[in-house]
């Protein structure tokens, strides 16, 4: 089960890189979060271009393998102070530690599934070890026959010991695959006992407090959206 890597990095707050091209330290802000997963999607590109020996790539090179214009990716890494070298393009291996500086935590983030049924099991094992800031170390769910057992390399722990775990293991995200009926009630627990950033892949829509983020991710949408342009482009 593929998805998009920017459906993992929660962190929005952008810092000065070591290496910037005059970046100035008054324009530091919040990017957007369109921004933020564009960025994502440059450095899992970027990494592929290293596994690829490529040590440098023009800006319409990483726009084309992204099916974007190349003006929008000069203007993101303008917002974030890069820029590229004199006909070379961009330096590969630098830009990708630029980006994470940019969008990874200083510290490491510890995140949790809860729910850890079909769903949830292919989210953790895509998850696992994708990104070294981003730490999967729990699973919850109420099954007699999953609690107490490692389910796609994440020990799951029963969900009556969620408050425990989540101050005991520093949870602050939580990826949510449960049945949809119980998707608001279980958000209204997970941010009561700490959790500070949500990802939803249930169908129902959830509100959050402010200090909470939240982002939604639907595949009945994306798969009906997916549908449409097949059939408008029907012949």
């Amino acid at each position: 089960m593929m998805m998009p890597d920017y459906l993992f990095q929660t962190v929005f707050t952008t810092r000065l890189p070591k290496k910037t091209n005059n970046y100035n330290l008054k324009n530091m802000m919040k990017l957007p979060g369109k921004t933020v997963e564009r960025l994502s999607e440059y450095r899992r590109t970027l990494l592929e271009c290293l596994n690829e020996k490529r040590n440098f790539i023009f800006s319409h090179d990483l726009a084309a393998r992204l099916h974007i214009t190349a003006v929008q990716v000069r203007r993101d890494l303008m917002l974030i102070g890069y820029s590229s070298v004199l006909r070379k393009g961009y330096d590969v291996r630098e830009l990708i530690d630029t980006i994470g500086k940019i969008i990874d935590s200083e510290e490491s983030m510890n995140v949790a599934v809860i729910g850890i049924g079909n769903l949830g099991r292919a989210v953790a094992g895509y998850f696992k070890g994708k990104r070294s800031k981003l730490n999967l170390v729990a699973s919850f769910d109420n099954d007699p026959q999953k609690v107490n057992r490692v389910i796609s390399g994440v020990k799951c722990y029963p969900y009556t010991d969620i408050e425990r775990m989540i101050k005991e293991l520093d949870i602050r995200i939580a990826i949510l695959t449960v049945p949809p009926d119980f998707a608001r009630e279980i958000t209204e627990e997970a941010v009561r006992f700490g959790i500070k950033g949500i990802l939803n892949f249930t169908t129902i829509p959830l509100n959050v407090p402010s200090g909470v983020y939240l982002e939604e991710y639907d595949m009945i949408t994306s798969i009906e959206k997916v549908a449409y342009f097949v059939k408008e482009n029907k012949i």
